[in-house]
C-alpha cells in the first residue's frame, strides 16, 4: 500500500519504508507512529492520501 501527502507529494510506500527516517520496510502506514510527520514538508499522517 501507498500513502502520498497532499501538501507535498512526498510517496510512503509501506513495503519499503522509510529507513533514512528509521521506518523499517513493511511498516504499515497505520502503524506509523501519532506523531509521524511528512519528511518533507512536516505535516502529520492526517494530511496524506492511500492511493493504489
Amino acid at each position: 500500500m501507498k500513502w502520498v501527502c497532499n501538501v507535498c507529494g512526498y510517496e510512503y510506500d509501506e513495503e519499503q519504508g522509510d529507513p533514512e527516517n528509521g521506518i523499517e520496510p513493511g511498516t504499515k502506514f497505520e502503524d506509523l507512529p501519532e506523531d509521524f510527520l511528512c519528511p518533507l514538508c512536516g505535516v502529520g499522517k492526517e494530511d496524506f492520501s492511500q492511493v493504489e
